[in-house]
């Protein structure tokens, strides 16, 4: 009977042990399996350095738009205006070109690699922020009500755009994809999780995901959200 009865707990205790074995690694697999979907969905510097510049193309849209109106003497609320003026501050001066300035221009400068180019950059990051100041200075329905006002905010937006579409097509093309051939690939994989640790910090979760949906709102409100539009009709 005591025979027995051993057996039976060894049986039950190896059972268990299995049991628990089989659960540590199924808990195992999973936590292996969301590191590397983790890992899958990862984007680097470069590309999100760049899928950011597409947020900044998306408000040159809107100031083009608001600069049409202006022209046409079409109905203009300012909301639109200094909404995206407002983005473009916190995400793309604040937060974009400071990720530059911080951590790939001194890279640049180290190695004395691309020095003109990153000067010119730098400077443009400055102007930008003067012209951002006056545009939202001026993006109220009295400033767009008079004439001289109303110049300075058209001004303001048209010396932007004119500035922010080679100032994006030369980053893209030159000086994102030379970052990788200056830095390790362990520095280039650290920066990526330190470029979304500062977006988290700033922005919360998805916070890339949410300017995305603010410029969709302005996009909307101006009505140059649905892009079939601007297919030519040829």
């Amino acid at each position: 009977m005591k025979t027995s009865q051993s057996a039976t707990r060894r049986k039950f205790i190896k059972a268990g042990g299995i049991l628990i074995a089989a659960t540590a690694i199924d808990a195992t697999a999973r936590v292996f399996a969301k590191e590397e979907e983790k890992k899958d969905n990862e984007v680097s510097p470069p590309e999100d350095l760049m899928r950011e510049h597409g947020v900044l193309k998306r408000i040159l849209l809107v100031y083009g738009e608001a600069l049409r109106r202006m022209d046409a003497k079409e109905d203009l609320p300012p909301e639109p205006i200094l909404e995206s003026a407002r983005i473009i501050r916190s995400f793309v001066e604040d937060y974009h070109e400071k990720l530059e300035e911080n951590f790939l221009f001194p890279r640049f400068k180290k190695p004395n690699k691309l020095t003109d180019l990153v000067d010119v950059l730098l400077l443009q990051h400055q102007g930008g922020r003067r012209l951002t100041d006056i545009t939202i200075q001026f993006a109220t329905n009295q400033a767009l009500k008079n004439p001289d006002d109303r110049l300075k905010l058209a001004d303001s937006m048209r010396q932007f755009i004119r500035m922010y579409n080679p100032h994006e097509a030369r980053e893209d093309t030159v000086l994102f994809p030379a970052f990788r051939g200056i830095v390790s690939a362990h520095e280039f994989d650290s920066l990526g999780e330190d470029f979304e640790k500062k977006e988290d910090e700033l922005f919360g979760d998805d916070g890339f995901e949410k300017m995305v949906d603010k410029v969709a709102n302005i996009e909307k409100k101006l009505g140059i959200y649905d892009l079939s539009q601007f297919t030519p009709k040829v």
